[in-house]
């Protein structure tokens, strides 16, 4: 599948975003989690890989069926303060 630079950007985005699932990446641009894992290790270099691959790891937050009822949208109130 060919995806836009714009599509790529949203992707890689998402996936860094602790409170976005990898639910929401499936639903919105038909990748599971294997294949954004396989995407991001294509597109971002080693280092970058690796540390995103150690903070999502076992994260309750990227998956829907293992988190929290509390965690009801995909960032967290204080992250976009207007001012």
């Amino acid at each position: 599948m060919k995806l836009s630079q714009e599509s790529e950007s949203r992707i890689i985005e998402m996936a860094w975003e602790d409170r976005t699932p990898f639910e929401a990446i499936e639903l919105q641009f038909g990748l599971n989690e294997s294949d954004v894992i396989r995407f991001m290790r294509s597109h971002l270099k080693l280092g970058s890989f690796k540390l995103w691959r150690s903070r999502v790891s076992g994260r309750a937050t990227k998956h829907i069926k293992i988190r929290s009822a509390d965690v009801s949208r995909g960032y967290c109130p204080t992250q976009y303060k207007h001012r």
